[in-house]
């Protein structure tokens, strides 16, 4: 199994952008899709979670009203939008899948590479 993360990149405050992630190999549909995020010196903090079917969704209190995750499951993908972003929001993004619905990154078995979203102010 691999994921693929696209679309970070450099915006000033109160800009927005889309994190894609793409999912190959053998999945399972069942599967919880995550995003976490890490700065140096700081370990994968949870941003957001859905589940397969799209029912539940979580989200870290800090992105409440600002992001909004999303998924397709026949593209076996997923989206994470952010707006309003913040300097605070400046980490690697990082996408997970796994089998339950969890905030904790050791619930994950599957990870992406990371992209790197940097805002400005």
């Amino acid at each position: 199994v691999q994921l693929v993360e696209s679309g970070g990149g450099s915006v000033q405050a109160g800009g927005s952008l889309v994190l894609s992630c793409t999912v190959t190999g053998r999945t399972s549909i069942t599967w919880t899709m995550a995003w976490f995020r890490a700065t140096p010196g700081k370990g994968r903090e949870f941003v957001s979670a859905i589940v397969w079917n799209g029912q539940n969704k979580r989200y870290l209190d800090s992105v409440k009203g600002r992001f909004a995750i999303s998924r397709d499951n026949a593209k076996n993908m997923g989206w994470l939008e952010m707006h309003n972003l913040r300097p605070s929001d400046t980490a690697v993004y990082y996408c997970a899948a796994g089998r339950t619905d969890s905030h904790s990154a050791n619930d994950y078995s599957f990870w992406g590479q990371g992209t790197q979203v940097t805002v400005s102010s």
